[in-house]
């Protein structure tokens, strides 16, 4: 006898089992909305949080007014500008990251508008306090590699050949070689990993991070 074709009646899938995530990836990004209270200070308020929850924070906007904001101006010579009064922001970028990190990983850079439609930005080296609830869109993460570009030919060779990137080389770049280096998830007892230690954007930093 011929055998029919097909699937027979009454037949149904198998139930897959539920794929249940135990435990979060160490490079996932965290969407976070962060609102900070009138009279506090912006810069201090996030980096802070940076601290306190050993995460980077990537700010990518920010909405609401602020008052007494210290910046410095690319246009002035380096040169720091204290504006009195208040101001809505345009614009709000930057990135904090905790200890241990290099000079210049640290840094927000704002724009605002005046009262009489002026608008003004540059780098947050003073205080940026909050005139009324500020609402600040960011990431967070937990892992992230410090990389010194260009790349020479040999060390981009070594990384071919490793089929990684520069996250692979761990104490490379603190022992003065070149390659990435993971700033979190790292033992707290690393004392030769001092920020002082760090050669690159020392020179444009006008506050320090924490």
């Amino acid at each position: 006898m011929r055998r029919p074709r097909g699937r027979p009646a009454g037949s149904k899938n198998k139930p897959k089992p539920p794929v249940i995530v135990t435990r979060e990836s160490a490079n996932t990004l965290r969407a976070h909305i962060l609102e900070i209270g009138s009279g506090c200070d912006v810069f201090e308020c996030i980096s802070t949080y940076a601290r306190r929850r050993q995460r980077g924070i990537c700010v990518l906007s920010g909405t609401g007014t602020v008052t007494n904001v210290s910046i410095r101006q690319p246009t002035a010579a380096g040169s720091v500008v204290t504006l009195r009064g208040t101001f809505e922001i345009l614009s709000l970028s930057g990135s904090f990251l905790p200890p241990p990190a290099p000079p210049g990983a640290t840094s927000l850079t704002i724009f605002l508008a005046g009262a009489q439609g002026q608008v003004v930005g540059g780098n947050v080296v003073g205080e940026l306090v909050a005139a009324g609830p500020v609402m600040v869109m960011a990431a967070s993460f937990t892992n992230v590699a410090y990389e010194r570009l260009p790349l020479d030919e040999h060390e981009e060779h070594l990384q071919v050949q490793s089929g990684g990137g520069g996250g692979g080389n761990m104490y490379s770049e603190a022992n003065g070689g070149g390659g990435g280096l993971p700033f979190f998830n790292l033992p707290l007892s690393l004392p030769h990993m001092g920020v002082e230690n760090w050669q690159g954007n020392s020179a444009g930093a006008g506050r320090a991070p924490f």
